[in-house]
């Protein structure tokens, strides 16, 4: 007998006794008989099932929470996105709000004063030579306007914030009454006490020249007298915050209700000319 015969019988052997003890355990185990073993053996099975489950379960959560992050990122990149391309809209809106107050607030004055004659005019520059605040700016109106030297100007409200100076074609120089070569004419309003309101670059304006004795307290308002002719009465001027006397005089604080470093827009008083006294001065 060849051994290719001999190796085929073996491995036919080997098929049939493998087969006949498949049936056996099989029967085994339809009779109950293999339930210790199956029990013992599915123990570690079990075991090791349920380590590749949780470790499924984190591969798995890992990929979601990735998947999450990336999504996330990608979302507030588009937030930022939409946000850089709205910012310039929302500080055009705010300008356009801005503007539209201070507009309003002229109006309102305008409106209101019916006996004066104003144009609005821009700030388009200041006096860059004092380090602590502009004694002048700038306006783009002038002769073309109307404007001349001497008008009176104001902001909100009716505050005065100076005069005219000087006048080109199309601009003009304000001369501020926070400079200290500005002089007013003024009055305490409820005591209609007088004195004269003076600049001063680094600190409040003062109105000086106030006789003792005269009824003034803080809170009281400030305006102008129309005494001298540069100025016409009853403009805004401010409001006392201290007073003090000194030895002939007494002396009050002004805070003007203008911020002088944020102005914008102004309005001149067009139908004012400020009179002409000094053919007087020399008169005996």
């Amino acid at each position: 007998m060849s051994a290719s015969r001999r190796g085929g019988r073996s491995r036919s052997a080997l098929f049939v006794l493998t087969l006949g003890a498949c049936f056996i355990l099989f029967a085994l185990s339809l009779l109950g008989l293999l339930t210790p073993i199956e029990n013992l053996a599915a123990s570690p099975l079990n075991a090791f099932s349920g380590i590749l489950n949780r470790l499924a379960l984190t591969i798995t959560g890992g990929v979601s929470d990735f998947a999450e992050l990336n999504q996330l990122r990608q979302r507030n990149a588009d937030l930022e996105e939409a946000l850089a391309r709205l910012q310039p809209e929302l500080v055009e809106a705010r300008e356009i709000q801005a503007d539209y107050e201070r507009l309003a607030e002229l109006f309102d004055y305008a409106s209101a004063a019916v006996d004066q004659q104003v144009v609005a005019a821009d700030v388009i520059g200041g006096d860059s030579s004092n380090l602590l605040r502009s004694s002048t700016i700038l306006i783009n109106r002038g002769a073309r306007e109307g404007i001349a030297s001497g008008m009176p100007v104001v902001a909100g409200q009716g505050s005065l914030i100076g005069r005219v100076v000087r006048v080109s074609a199309d601009a003009a120089q304000v001369l501020l009454i926070t400079s200290p070569n500005s002089f007013v004419s003024a009055r305490i309003q409820s005591s209609r006490a007088e004195g004269t309101v003076e600049g001063d670059i680094s600190g409040p304006l003062e109105m000086n020249f106030i006789q003792l004795g005269a009824g003034v307290v803080p809170g009281d308002v400030v305006v102008t007298s129309g005494l001298g002719g540069n100025f016409p009465a009853d403009l805004l001027i401010g409001q006392v915050t201290a007073v003090r006397d000194e030895e002939l005089f007494r002396t009050a604080q002004v805070r003007s209700l203008v911020n002088f470093d944020t102005l914008e827009l102004v309005l001149v008083i067009t139908n004012f000319q400020p009179i002409d006294t000094s053919v007087f001065e020399d008169a005996p």
